[in-house]
């Protein structure tokens, strides 16, 4: 028998009831000190992001097929839609604040997940669209502050290698490109119902894994409200708050109304899932390489190059609509959503001050899937009932970049006009 040496451990070598994994492992320095940094700064946010986006491949993207699947007319569709990220808008401030406040990001976190799964698995057992209203509201709010959350532990665990997230995000696109094709088989054959239990037992791994996340604390005590109302009047944010909202009604359409306009088109759902593993593939060399285009392009200017894409894509899907033109345009994918996602959680979390680093996200997530999803859900949803998917698109692309064109220049006007008065 081959016998390996054991180190002697210390009281200090065994973790504390109130350190996590990554802290401890930290701590203990020695043998352990490589693995530590390893899981801290990328292992464990790569991981989580990979089992996260593997279930939502499972549901997001059937959501909507799912009510149309019920019965329920466009008008109660825009409705459910609309809710979900109206609810977002209150539900992800309110728990990372929250635990901006107390210090607790890891049991508000781990909260959140279980209350999240529990209310994912009932949606099959609901069909009636009054009973259904509640539910999205109890799942909504708890699902809010979960990617706000781990987009902050990731920064904090990067350190000085925030412009790494892009790298860490990869494992997102990977667990949603691998289970996208086979939520779209396992849907096929087993029905609507599977969008649901598939991400259900999926999210539970992410409960393990976030014990392992730290978040960032402040060197000093702050005071929470006073710094948000700082934050707030921070005059950055207003021209960034708008364009979150702005991507937020262009992903919400997207997100939410191409599987709908898809089989609109006779498209099978089989080819659905082919569509959605198009656009996870898309996004590698993007996300890969984000630390290089945040250098040459700033956060800021990512973020605008994102969202003149994002509005190009949706004009492109109404321009060419068959099955070819829409799995071409899903390569445009990387270029979109994980361009203006990494340049957007980079800008809040440059300008938002010590200990609201997980608030900033909070609202950005707010802005994005609260008010800016609930104006997409529900206008689409109405646009998609009485004019199509073609239409539907169009529309959105023109007021994707007509609002873009608005903010940038009042922008630039702002810019201009603080440079004249400061001379």
């Amino acid at each position: 028998m081959l016998v390996l040496p054991v180190p002697c451990l210390s009281e200090n070598d065994v973790p504390k009831a109130d350190e996590s994994i990554a802290e401890w492992l930290e701590a203990t320095g020695g043998l352990y000190m490589p693995v530590g940094r390893l899981m801290m700064k990328r292992t464990l946010p790569f991981m989580f992001y990979l089992v996260y986006f593997a279930a939502a491949a499972f549901l997001q993207p059937f959501f909507i097929l799912y009510f149309q699947e019920l019965g329920f007319s466009g008008m109660q569709i825009g409705l459910l839609a609309g809710l979900t990220p109206l609810v977002i808008l209150v539900g992800a401030p309110l728990w990372t604040g929250l635990a901006d406040a107390k210090m607790r990001h890891r049991l508000i976190m781990s909260l959140t997940i279980i209350v999240c799964v529990v209310a994912a698995a009932l949606f099959p057992l609901t069909r009636s669209f009054t009973l259904m209203i509640p539910l999205i509201f109890l799942y909504a709010l708890f699902a809010a502050p979960i990617i706000p959350f781990a987009d902050s532990a990731t920064l904090s665990m990067l350190g000085e290698k925030k412009d790494l997230y892009g790298r860490v995000r990869l494992g997102g696109t990977i667990g949603w490109g691998l289970l996208g094709p086979v939520a779209g088989l396992v849907i096929e054959t087993h029905g609507l119902k599977w969008a649901f239990w598939g991400f259900a037992a999926i999210m539970i791994f992410t409960l393990f894994i976030i014990q392992g996340f730290t978040f960032s604390r402040p060197g000093a005590p702050v005071s929470w409200v006073n710094d948000v109302h700082k934050l707030l009047k921070d005059r950055r944010w207003l021209p960034f708050v708008a364009l979150a909202f702005i991507a937020g009604v262009a992903f919400s359409v997207m997100n939410g109304y191409l599987l709908p306009y898809m089989e609109e088109l006779g498209i099978s759902r089989s080819i659905m899932g082919v569509a959605i593993f198009i656009a996870a593939i898309s996004e590698l060399p993007v996300l890969f390489f984000a630390n290089f285009l945040l250098r040459r392009f700033k956060a800021r200017g990512l973020l605008v190059l994102g969202m003149l894409i994002t509005g190009v894509r949706l004009i492109l899907y109404a321009a060419l609509n068959f099955q070819a033109g829409i799995l071409v345009f899903q390569l445009l994918n990387g270029l979109t959503f994980p361009a203006v996602w990494v340049a957007a959680i980079s800008y809040a979390n440059e300008i938002a001050p010590e200990g609201l680093k997980a608030t900033a996200q909070g609202l950005l997530a707010a802005m994005t899937f609260g008010i800016g999803s609930a104006a997409g859900g529900l206008v689409g949803g109405l646009l998609l009932g009485s004019i199509h998917g073609q239409a539907t698109f169009l529309i959105i692309g023109i007021i994707v970049l007509l609002g873009l064109g608005v903010v940038s220049f009042s922008d630039r006007m702002r810019q201009l006009h603080q440079t004249l008065s400061s001379t």
